[in-house]
């Protein structure tokens, strides 16, 4: 019977761990107070501030679970509406202009749901 206990003690633990991984922690105002600084750039408004590829480099690195990923290309995808003048050609080298490998393209015809860690 003491073997029961800690059974249902790991399924809870696995639970809890699963349901962890389905939720991003990352918010869509995360995501555009970090590339705030890259509008200029993107809207040929002006060069690559420095700051902008910090801002690639560090989101890339707050996005490592898949739905982190997810909701970081979502959020992009509804900051973007709001922005006259994107150029959608330096938005899809970005990353690659700031030294960023991602997998999946930049691109506002993307689907999100198809971006994971598994790649």
């Amino acid at each position: 019977m003491a073997f029961a206990p800690k059974i249902i003690t790991c399924l809870l633990v696995l639970t809890v761990y699963r349901a962890a991984q389905t939720e991003s922690h990352i918010t869509c105002g995360t995501v555009t107070s970090t590339l705030a600084q890259c509008v200029t750039y993107l809207t040929n408004s002006g060069p690559l501030p420095s700051g902008c590829c910090v801002g690639v480099k560090s989101l890339n690195q707050l996005a490592q679970t898949t739905p982190d990923r997810r909701q970081v290309c979502e959020c992009l995808k509804l900051a973007a509406k709001d922005i006259n003048g994107l150029n959608i050609g330096l938005v899809a080298t970005l990353p690659t202009t700031c030294g960023v490998s991602v997998p999946y393209p930049i691109s506002f015809s993307t689907n999100c749901d198809n971006i994971s860690t598994d790649v």
